[in-house]
């Protein structure tokens, strides 16, 4: 949510900030900046009215009473006007996107994105079979048993497809480690102050599974247990920067429409995923999202993976993120590239949501959060198996055979 402050300081430039996301948000600032302004003059009117009934109320004098009377009618309307305001201003700000980083690309599609970096592809091309196919052939993803189980998009993970599986997750828990992220273990279901603190309330409600009789979500990425830890929070500057990690299953009840672009893993309702979490001072911010950006590329440089990075441009930004990189990975057979990766930096947009805090020579001020994958394994499964196919088998990227026992699948 954006702060309230930055709209009464220079609202101008927080209109500025939303014109790359392609829809006019004029209307809305510029009430939330007359509410604002009105709301807080009242409440300077009603603390003065406050302390007079208080100091008549400590002179106790009788000819005083029909004062104090008045007093207390027009502070108990006051507080109603107040409470009316802020409920207004809440209204807005929750429907309104984050403001966008001024390096953000201009831009309507996809297309439009900016390809910052291409690695080359220097993997055998002969590259026959697509990873659904590869998949069946060597049995180590089962397809038609998830959609008997659950449905389409809930593949069940064989022999050594699940040993894969597992490889990738602590191979990429380890590194994290290594890199200086704590690991968390943490709850697969979220009550909804925590998905309203990170931005998928109300965004992204009808993407989300919900239990309807505990009021709980499943989660769609790790990313929203792992920041409300620091809810409600405020620490010291000394502390920050936070770095913690940890893996879950996901879940994504929108996972697009049936077709070669869904197919196989491309997308799922139910996948794994490792997410990096960092919460740091607003002046460390963005040298967070590039350092998370460079550790998240030297993952994939590991496993061998051939990828790019691009740049989002206006209208590919969540609804939540100020400036963010998406990394994705070739599929040679499939000759497509597939998103494997977004790393984001949200500014003050999250923390405000959340109420998440540093202290600062005695001034509280709002975090920046950042979030990354690192890494998604479906889109990063296919991409092995089109990539390491062989006649015989899959070949194991090196860096994993330590954790899988074999070379080849």
């Amino acid at each position: 949510m954006i702060d309230v402050n930055k709209i009464l300081k220079d609202k101008e430039a927080v209109i500025h900030g939303l014109v790359k996301r392609n829809i006019d948000f004029t209307k809305e600032i510029n009430i939330v900046y007359d509410l604002e302004t009105e709301k807080r003059t009242l409440k300077i009117n009603t603390d003065n009215l406050r302390h007079e009934f208080n100091v008549l109320n400590k002179t106790n004098n009788k000819e005083d009473i029909p004062r104090k009377i008045e007093l207390k009618q027009i502070i108990k309307k006051n507080e109603a006007i107040l409470e009316k305001n802020q409920k207004e201003i809440f209204d807005i700000l929750i429907k309104i996107p984050n403001m966008l980083h001024e390096d953000v690309p201009q831009g309507t599609t996809y297309e439009d994105n900016k390809i910052l970096f291409q690695k080359e592809f220097t993997h055998d091309t002969e590259k026959v079979l697509e990873h659904w196919d590869i998949a069946e052939k060597f049995n180590l993803i089962d397809f038609k048993a998830g959609a008997k189980i659950a449905g389409n998009g809930f593949p069940v993970y064989v022999n050594k497809g699940a040993r894969l599986q597992r490889a990738i997750i602590n191979f990429c828990l380890d590194e994290a480690g290594k890199y200086g992220f704590v690991e968390h273990q943490v709850p697969i279901m979220v009550n909804k102050d925590c998905v309203f603190a990170t931005g998928q309330y109300p965004d992204k409600e009808g993407q989300m599974y919900h239990v309807e009789k505990d009021d709980l979500y499943l989660v769609p990425t790790a990313e929203i247990p792992l920041t409300n830890i620091y809810r409600n929070t405020v620490i010291n500057k000394e502390e920050l920067p936070i770095l913690i990690t940890g893996y879950t299953p996901c879940f994504r009840r929108e996972a697009g429409a049936y077709g070669k672009d869904t197919r196989g893993l491309n997308r799922l309702h139910q996948f794994d995923k490792v997410e990096l979490v960092c919460i740091t001072t607003q002046e460390d911010g963005y040298k967070r999202l590039e350092a998370m950006k460079e550790y998240i590329q030297g993952l994939l440089d590991k496993l061998e993976i051939t990828y790019r990075v691009l740049a989002l441009c206006g209208d590919e930004m969540t609804f939540t993120g100020h400036k963010a990189y998406d990394i994705e990975a070739w599929c040679p057979a499939q000759e497509k590239w597939l998103e494997v990766v977004t790393v984001t930096n949200f500014d003050t947009f999250q923390a405000n949501r959340m109420n998440c805090k540093y202290k600062e020579e005695g001034v509280n001020k709002l975090v920046h959060t950042l979030n990354g994958t690192g890494l998604a394994l479906p889109r990063l499964v296919a991409t092995i198996l089109e990539t390491y196919q062989t006649e015989k088998g899959v070949i194991v990227p090196e860096v994993l055979r330590e954790y899988t026992g074999f070379d080849i699948m």
